[in-house]
């Protein structure tokens, strides 16, 4: 089981403007700053979409945190 304070820092350092969600084109972002430059916003998406528990193409905490304890 992962750490939900760390989850929370890590979810708040991929959510820039801070709406309380990830985009595709937030998370791909975070993948390039973390050296992964090759990832697309398409890929981002498709990766989102995986994670998306509700279908708006957003992943809010609760489903990154869910993805986090699978």
């Amino acid at each position: 089981m992962a750490d939900i304070d760390e989850a929370r820092k890590q979810f708040e350092r991929i959510d820039t403007d801070g709406d309380g969600f990830i985009t595709a084109a937030e998370f791909k972002t975070a993948l390039a700053q973390a050296g992964d430059w090759n990832v697309t916003e398409t890929v981002a998406e498709a990766i989102i979409k995986t994670r998306d528990l509700n279908g708006d193409k957003l992943l809010s905490f609760d489903e990154f945190w869910a993805y986090l304890n699978k």
